[in-house]
């Protein structure tokens, strides 16, 4: 069959090529035209625009660069039409695949949703839109299955596919990933500051503040793939350094981790490295997404899906110097560690077993 897969970030582009995978030892003549970043061009198949360029955070951004992402859309419609493929996959990035998937319906072009967008915590509405346009909504969260079915959508509930991923890590020596990274003897503490080049200069602003209080630990940088090593030069000192594309390995090194929200808080709680969240936002962004966001307590994946507060969540005003210490000097403390790891193993109870990407191959095929 022929396969057209839109994912447009980095956790999109992860989950894309797994299920890529998936699919190509279930049909032996899948053919792949993709949105998407590098992981799912290693899967081969042609690669028609990377996710660097369709990522804009926050309403402001995506007000100013609005022209770029409806000829972006005009571009994907016409690149559909040209190609005619069998199956329309959609990961995730709903403002730009609803669209793409109205189009693509009217167009007689089977609808696949991989990974639901977040319609639980905002824009509830646009659940009408999946019901109207999807042939198959697919979700990797318990409880999104519970959501669309109170809204007359029937999904399937295939797994978290980070747990995919996690299983088929190899072991790592710590003191081998110091050696070949430049880095010293002291422990390490991870900073993930996000994939974005906006997001990442203000989250680390405020990260690598903590460092006058944690002088017996090197802090280490995720650097994202999208952004090239030059632009993290500026952080780096004696004793704050930057790995590209190891995000699991520096983790899985890591006595603790500062963590920017996103998907990255389930990953890090997910390779067992306690962690604090962080989110700051422009103040007309948060403003506005406030009044947009309901009935929502977290803003993590990790407290969402244990519906309790499992891991500490700063956000906008609360990201501060001061609480950053605090609260970091708690998860680097022995009890503390003890709850945490206890409660990630509830977390990853309730995320069920791998499998995520097979079962997600699975339901495409028997469309």
């Amino acid at each position: 069959m022929k396969y057209y897969i839109i994912a447009g970030e980095a956790s999109g582009d992860l989950h894309g090529s797994n299920l890529m995978k998936a699919l190509k030892q279930k049909d032996p003549n899948a053919e792949f035209r993709f949105w998407g970043g590098d992981l799912m061009a290693k899967q081969g198949g042609t690669l028609v625009k990377h996710y660097r360029d369709l990522a804009f955070m926050g309403f402001l951004e995506v007000a100013m660069n609005l022209r770029t992402i409806l000829n972006n859309i005009k571009f994907c419609k016409e690149d559909i039409q040209n190609n005619k493929p069998d199956v329309l996959i959609l990961v995730d990035y709903p403002g730009f695949n609803l669209r793409i998937a109205k189009f693509a319906k009217e167009q007689g072009i089977k609808v696949v949703y991989y990974i639901s967008p977040q319609l639980w915590a905002w824009k509830e509405g646009r659940v009408e839109i999946i019901r109207k346009y999807v042939d198959e909504m697919m979700v990797i969260l318990p409880f999104e299955k519970d959501f669309y079915s109170k809204h007359g959508v029937y999904s399937h509930f295939v797994g978290h596919p980070l747990l995919d991923a996690i299983s088929t890590l190899e072991e790592i020596n710590t003191e081998d990933f110091k050696i070949q990274n430049w880095l010293n003897e002291k422990e390490i503490i991870a900073l993930l500051p996000g994939s974005r080049k906006q997001e990442v200069e203000k989250m680390l602003q405020i990260m690598l503040s903590v460092r006058p209080y944690f002088k017996e630990y090197q802090f280490v940088i995720a650097g994202a793939p999208s952004l090239p090593k030059e632009f993290y030069e500026k952080y780096v000192d004696d004793n704050v350094h930057f790995v590209s594309n190891k995000t699991y390995d520096l983790l899985r090194c890591s006595k603790a981790a500062l963590v920017t929200s996103g998907t990255a808080t389930l990953e890090t709680a997910l390779l067992n490295i306690p962690e604090v969240v962080c989110y700051r936002g422009s103040k007309v962004s948060y403003a506005i997404a406030k009044r947009l966001v309901k009935n929502i307590k977290y803003i993590s994946l990790v407290n969402l899906i244990m519906d309790r507060e499992v891991v500490k969540e700063l956000i906008q005003n609360d990201l501060n110097t001061n609480n950053l210490v605090e609260e970091l000097k708690k998860i680097l403390a022995t009890e503390k560690r003890f709850e945490v790891f206890r409660d990630y193993e509830l977390l990853r109870e309730k995320l069920g077993g791998k499998g995520a990407s097979e079962n997600a191959a699975d339901v495409i095929l028997n469309m």
